[in-house]
């Protein structure tokens, strides 16, 4: 079943209206604002972030949070590799999503809300900004003024506490405290006894400014179940994952694409139906959820599409983006573009993380080239125990838990590399970070290779 994912990209507001566009704003206001709450709670909708904590608990908490000013903060930044599903859903139907941050905004009484993407997403931007036109002129677009906050290229921009920094003008490293203790423009303290200056305009006494913080794919559903009701989610998915997910499927498949199924759905039904299998002569070897998660031995692939599931095998669910590896793929090879992609992409503001992230990423470069020793594997274990020490963000724990899994589960690739000097599959592979994806074909961005530690690039 789908229905955030049109047969055809919307045109027009009179498309969305024909789909029942305005009817979930409509029923927020007339439910009141700890009754849309309670819709979404009694939903079981989970953020499609790749947290999957329930949506309607996460609004609770924000609106009784302290604090004289609430925002709400979509976030749209899409920068996990192998995922293009928020990008999809913008540029098929952005007035769902509009619609999901107007009610947001609504439910926890917010001041001012914020959708926060790439400003390399030009198409996006374009179609989000037209539906905003759009709905304000025909009132459907709430009460809360909503602003576009387009952001720089790094990975971190979709890390909420660093997103919460982009929106204030500041570069995307992540805070200390989540955004529902510590929100945007807070005047209290975050370390010690200094507190921030007050929001130009804005007056009196900020406090924490408890601060909702959802996937863009999470509000995309929400007028959905606020039109339709809670029990019509629940026809969908499973009892602790109902609805549906939004997929991305790259890498050693016949047809990359982006695919919308029902939770519940098991992997190798995604990649067999809507990605066509294999390659001719292929058989596949391992899949990854972005690179925010522990590898998925081919043996696992028959599991269902369940934040409950991912995590009973050992993995996580993430945002649904898969990269799939087939037989000619080197293991030791994906290790080490995905540990030098988190490498660069590291802030530096953990030095564990940077520094040990760096150091795994050289251990692995010499396996692959053939020049590594037992001693490149003992360094690389003891930093995968510390490089998470003191970590603001989840970005060391998933160097950690994607290297040491795939050591894990492909030890004799590496033994190869150890005891030949050379690597057995040699094959070039870029970190699949997504420009555009259409018509089966998914491109890459190249220049993601030449992309140093602090945070510039090489010359082409």
């Amino acid at each position: 079943m789908s229905f955030l994912l049109p047969d055809q990209p919307l045109d027009s507001l009179d498309d969305w209206v024909a789909l029942g566009g305005g009817d979930g704003l409509e029923a927020a206001r007339r439910l009141g604002r700890d009754g849309t709450i309670d819709e979404l709670r009694a939903s079981g909708l989970r953020g499609r972030g790749g947290g999957g904590f329930p949506t309607g608990a996460k609004w609770a908490g924000v609106a009784a949070g302290r604090g004289t000013h609430r925002y709400v903060v979509c976030n749209a930044a899409e920068g996990e590799p192998g995922t293009f599903k928020d990008r999809r859903l913008m540029r098929d139907n952005p007035y769902q999503l509009v619609e999901g941050v107007a009610i947001a905004a609504f439910a926890i009484g917010a001041t001012e809300a914020f959708i926060g993407l790439k400003a390399s997403f030009t198409k996006e931007i374009d179609r989000l900004q037209q539906a905003m036109v759009d709905m304000a002129a025909a009132g459907l677009l709430g009460d809360v003024p909503i602003r576009l906050v387009p952001g720089p290229e790094e990975y971190l921009l979709g890390e909420e506490k660093a997103l919460l920094e982009v929106i204030e003008g500041k570069d995307p490293l992540p805070r200390l405290l989540p955004p529902y203790l510590h929100g945007l423009f807070s005047t209290a303290p975050q370390m010690g006894w200094i507190p921030g200056a007050a929001q130009a305009g804005h007056r009196g006494a900020h406090e924490s400014n408890p601060t909702l913080v959802n996937n863009a794919e999470t509000l995309s559903n929400v007028p959905w179940i606020l039109a339709r009701g809670p029990e019509w989610f629940r026809t969908m998915g499973t009892p602790s994952s109902p609805g549906t997910v939004v997929a991305t499927v790259v890498g050693d498949v016949a047809r990359p694409v982006v695919a919308e199924v029902e939770m519940g759905t098991r992997l190798s039904a995604l990649l067999n139906g809507p990605a066509g299998g294999p390659l001719p002569g292929r058989s596949w070897k391992a899949a990854f959820s972005g690179v925010a998660n522990p590898v998925i031995d081919q043996s696992r692939f028959d599991m269902p599409m369940t934040y409950e599931d991912f995590t009973a095998c050992g993995t996580g669910l993430g945002a649904a983006g898969f990269i799939v590896y087939d037989d000619s793929a080197c293991m030791v090879n994906v290790a080490r573009i995905f540990s030098q992609f988190l490498a660069v992409e590291s802030c530096g503001q953990c030095p564990p993380c940077k520094l040990g992230s760096a150091e795994i990423t050289e251990g692995l470069e010499r396996i692959e080239a053939g020049t590594g020793t037992d001693d490149d594997i003992a360094t690389i274990g003891s930093w995968l125990g510390k490089v998470t020490d003191g970590a603001r963000c989840y970005l060391a724990t998933e160097e950690r838990d994607v290297v040491s899994s795939i050591l894990r589960c492909f030890p004799e690739e590496f033994a190869e590399h150890l005891e030949s000097g050379r690597c057995p599959r040699p094959r070039d592979l870029l970190v699949p970070k997504i420009v555009e994806l259409d018509d089966g074909r998914a491109t890459f961005d190249e220049s993601q290779s030449r992309k140093r530690p602090d945070w510039t690039y090489a010359p082409a």
